[in-house]
């Protein structure tokens, strides 16, 4: 490769400065970056060993991920904004490459989705819950007020869910990608009704069942440690949180005929989503480190699941921003946390989803990756509402629990 003051690696330097954009990038060995008169260092990228330059050239994002994991580029100043002003949607040829070669290796087949949950969801609960909040939900939060913590902003999404479903108490409900169950118990906690939820996690089906009974909510949720696709049944409603990212675009139309068979004609449902403005394959640095089979699809290729089944779409909402700041929760809690990661799984690990975590709030904050929530009904459904004013009324109103308890008197 050649010494670090070579001719060939200021060339390679000049190429991934001009693919960096507005982003500073500098060897090691030129020194100190700039830092304006009174002011702070200038945000840049610094090359602490030049071999990492040619997977820059060839796979931009790779390159440098890789290399931030293996400790050979630091980034100086605050990482999030340093991704935000490099982040950019053009792909190299090589990068195209790997991600078709990826969209074959990680299929979410039967087998392909197991094997690409287990190895994002099955690191270990301790691992999680070292920064997720108490009741471990890993999916966007809502935030009422940009003040809520994070706990409660994960309470308050479970509730917007709810009540975008406009639950009743005994209706029966079958959620699809359940994670650590949190939604599921809430859902038969404070709405009254019946959960039957499917997860192909081992680990997370283990945490969910031991909560439920530790709860006492066994008799009303059911974990099963199944995949979507074995689904059977007739229900009242269908959910689904940050699941649809994990099928893949092949799969949309199993997964409409799933919906379709489950609540037929009559019911409604709700798909929680990370999705995109147009389509675009998803990160090829995160499918192959940390997220493999992951496809954020657009709105357009959403309503693939929804067409064919005759499904009436009645309600879509982007909360992008919410995405943004629970990621941004996440990052600090992981940091608090950080020494114990990377004793635990070892440093490129660590760095590895530090990199995970600050990308996607990057992503997230210049509008790269949306978050979609859809509510929709067979053609028949009788039990939708005039207008959508309830869902943030009720933000002011009594807690859902108390609400259930007076529809229950109202109607005993």
């Amino acid at each position: 490769m050649g010494t670090p003051g070579s001719w060939s690696n200021r060339y390679l330097l000049r190429v991934v400065q001009k693919l960096a954009g507005d982003v500073p990038v500098r060897m090691a060995e030129d020194g100190p970056g700039k830092r304006p008169v009174g002011g702070p260092l200038q945000p840049s990228v610094v090359i602490r060993n030049p071999r990492v330059l040619p997977a820059m050239v060839l796979t931009p994002e790779i390159g440098f991920c890789d290399g931030y994991s293996q400790e050979q580029i630091e980034v100086e100043g605050d990482l999030v904004r340093v991704l935000e002003a490099a982040y950019r949607p053009a792909r190299s040829a090589m990068t195209n490459v790997l991600s078709r070669w990826l969209d074959w290796a990680q299929a979410n087949t039967l087998r392909g989705s197991r094997r690409n949950i287990h190895h994002h969801y099955d690191l270990s609960n301790d691992f999680y819950r070292l920064w997720l909040d108490r009741e471990m939900v890993y999916t966007c939060a809502y935030f009422p007020h940009e003040d809520c913590t994070l706990e409660e902003a994960q309470a308050a999404k479970m509730d917007l869910v709810c009540r975008k479903l406009w639950l009743r108490p005994e209706e029966t409900v079958v959620e699809a990608g359940c994670g650590w169950g949190a939604l599921a118990l809430h859902m038969a906690r404070h709405y009254g009704v019946r959960v039957k939820a499917f997860n192909i996690s081992h680990e997370q089906i283990v945490y969910a069942r031991e909560r439920a009974k530790r709860e006492g909510l066994s008799s009303r949720v059911e974990f099963i440690e199944d995949d979507f696709r074995n689904i059977s049944g007739r229900f009242d409603a269908f959910v689904s949180v940050g699941m649809l990212e994990h099928l893949g675009k092949a799969n949309y139309a199993e997964f409409g005929r799933v919906i379709r068979r489950t609540i037929g004609d009559c019911g409604r449902g709700l798909l929680h989503f990370i999705g995109r403005n147009y389509p675009r394959p998803f990160s090829v640095w995160i499918r192959k480190r940390i997220f493999p089979g992951a496809y954020a699809p657009s709105l357009h290729e959403a309503m693939n699941v929804f067409e064919p089944q005759d499904l009436s779409v009645l309600h879509v909402e982007n909360l992008r921003a919410h995405y943004a700041k629970t990621l941004e929760h996440w990052l600090a809690r992981f940091e608090q946390s950080y020494q114990a990661v990377a004793e635990r799984f070892g440093p490129v690990f660590a760095r590895g989803w530090r990199l995970y975590l600050a990308g996607s709030i990057a992503a997230f904050r210049v509008g790269g990756l949306q978050l979609f929530q859809v509510v929709f009904a067979g053609r028949k459904c009788a039990a939708q509402p005039w207008t959508w004013s309830n869902l943030y009324a009720a933000e002011t109103e009594p807690p859902a629990e108390e609400q259930t308890q007076r529809w229950i008197r109202a109607t005993s």
